[in-house]
């Protein structure tokens, strides 16, 4: 999803990040693909696409489509309610690493620093828009056949949303701090630290920004009208107490005061994965009715896209960024995975120390530092073996689904991941809009055959969602069509 240009296009090689020091065997590259401005016609050069990187992203986007379809009947897989980390808890921290990771192979060279901004923004502005399309509301794929939003009750944040933005940010900061004359030297150890020191000064900044604003922002009392007309709350007023600062429960947090009062409690996400918080319902982990005596914030919306939260995911592309730069200048394979496995490694033991010692918890909606440093440094573990078995052992075959995947991320993600699809063939019923061509397919060739809605929903996930979108991806691939952003 940090692709180049917007559209579905032909080329002859696929534009993706590229190995700078391997050349000659796969793919001609293309190095204008993140904007750095480069002149190909000055700079002709035949480069062998990062392979583990399309791998890794693929991995991502299978991820997110499993979660979506199957984390409601396996919570293991689903959102964390809270504090804690499940499966869909790595997808977005893993696209921000690996969108991070892109940068620097996309910004190798950069002659014109305004031409690259222009791009960049150019870049964030599409992701954006497609953020709000598909998360905003406008769209009730694949359940609804309508679409269309009250823009009283637009969502402003989500998914793209949050690339956007954290890719504008860390792109320009590469592109203003990053010297052209040494892109082609050579580093190994903490030097790549010292030459973009710079970077790393913001990514403290940044932390401690959000350390200060979410342990000391005053929380006051709130209180919220239920705005579902389907709700039988519909228009009750609830009262949340707080008047405290420096919790990180779910009703009096910083980041969920902040989006209140800047968004709005209308523009927020309406079902937060708090709602299957066991103070909520009897049925937690899985969603069920809210208990009689639930609190008053499990009927509130919170967004788990907002702004202070998305602040402090900025340092997962920081990360990221620093993977690729260790990419660039590092020439060993060795020095390569020494590098990535002792970071990832650091990070993942820091973040898991702040949350069994109860100093920070996991949390991906407010988007705690532990939980940044275990995400990352499991995104470097998982990348590190990626690397390892496709880029250093040439075992691409096992993997070529996923590559066909990542290749082609965006059109997937929109595809299955946003239901585009899936809402597109439940246009087609049999006598109601409930029994539609996907229900059909879900209840009679996988809930009945295995006689388990559990077992059934997740194999359907994974063959009619996955697997196909990926065979597709393949198709697409042999064609040399990709549709970048």
């Amino acid at each position: 999803m940090d692709g180049g240009s917007q559209g579905v296009v032909r080329r002859h090689g696929a534009v993706a990040e590229e190995d700078p020091d391997r050349h000659g065997r796969d793919h001609p590259g293309n190095e204008d693909d993140g904007g750095g401005g480069v002149d190909e016609k000055a700079h002709p050069r035949r480069s062998r696409r990062v392979a583990s990187l399309d791998v890794f992203r693929g991995l991502t986007v299978a991820l997110m489509i499993l979660v979506d379809g199957a984390g409601g009947e396996w919570p293991v897989i689903g959102h964390a309610p809270w504090n804690g980390c499940n499966l869909a808890d790595f997808v977005m921290p893993f696209f921000l690493f690996i969108v991070g990771m892109a940068i620097p192979l996309s910004l190798k060279r950069i002659p014109n620093r305004s031409r690259a901004v222009r791009r960049v923004v150019l870049r964030t502005l599409k992701l954006l828009f497609w953020g709000i399309l598909l998360q905003g509301g406008y769209s009730h794929a694949p359940d609804d056949l309508t679409y269309g939003v009250d823009m009283k009750h637009v969502r402003w944040c989500g998914i793209l949303q949050r690339i956007a933005l954290a890719y504008l940010v860390v792109a320009v900061l590469e592109i203003m701090t990053k010297n052209a004359k040494v892109q082609d030297q050579s580093s190994s150890g903490f030097s790549i630290f010292r030459l973009y020191f710079s970077q790393w000064i913001v990514a403290c900044c940044i932390l401690v920004i959000y350390l200060s604003l979410v342990y000391g922002i005053y929380v006051p009392d709130w209180d919220f009208r239920m705005s579902d007309v389907k709700s039988p709350n519909y228009g009750k007023i609830f009262a949340v107490a707080c008047g405290t600062r420096g919790k990180l429960n779910p009703p009096c947090n910083a980041v969920g005061y902040i989006d209140r009062k800047v968004l709005g409690i209308n523009h927020m996400y309406h079902k937060p994965a708090w709602r299957r918080h066991r103070d909520c319902t009897d049925d937690s982990p899985h969603e069920g009715p809210f208990k009689t005596d639930a609190p008053a914030w499990c009927y509130a919306p919170f967004e788990p896209e907002g702004i202070l939260s998305s602040l402090s995911a900025v340092l997962s592309t920081i990360i990221g960024v620093h993977y690729g730069h260790v990419l660039v200048h590092m020439k060993s394979h060795t020095d390569r995975l020494k590098q990535w496995s002792i970071m990832g490694i650091t990070l993942l033991v820091l973040g898991l120390t702040l949350h069994f010692s109860h100093a920070i918890p996991l949390n991906k909606q407010l988007y705690t530092f532990s939980y940044i440093c275990v995400t990352a440094g499991a995104a470097g573990i998982v990348f590190c073996m990626f690397y390892f078995l496709v880029d250093i052992l040439n075992l691409r075959y096992p993997f070529a689904p996923l590559q066909w995947t990542g290749m082609n991320a965006m059109l997937v993600y929109v595809m299955a991941a946003a239901g585009i699809f899936e809402g597109f063939l439940n246009g087609w019923y049999y006598e109601g809009t409930n029994n539609t061509l996907v229900y059909w397919v879900r209840k009679h060739v996988f809930v009945k055959v295995w006689h388990s809605t559990r077992v059934g929903i997740l194999l359907y996930v994974l063959f009619a969602q996955i697997l196909f979108w990926a065979l597709v991806a393949g198709i697409l691939h042999r064609a040399r069509l990709y549709w970048k952003l």
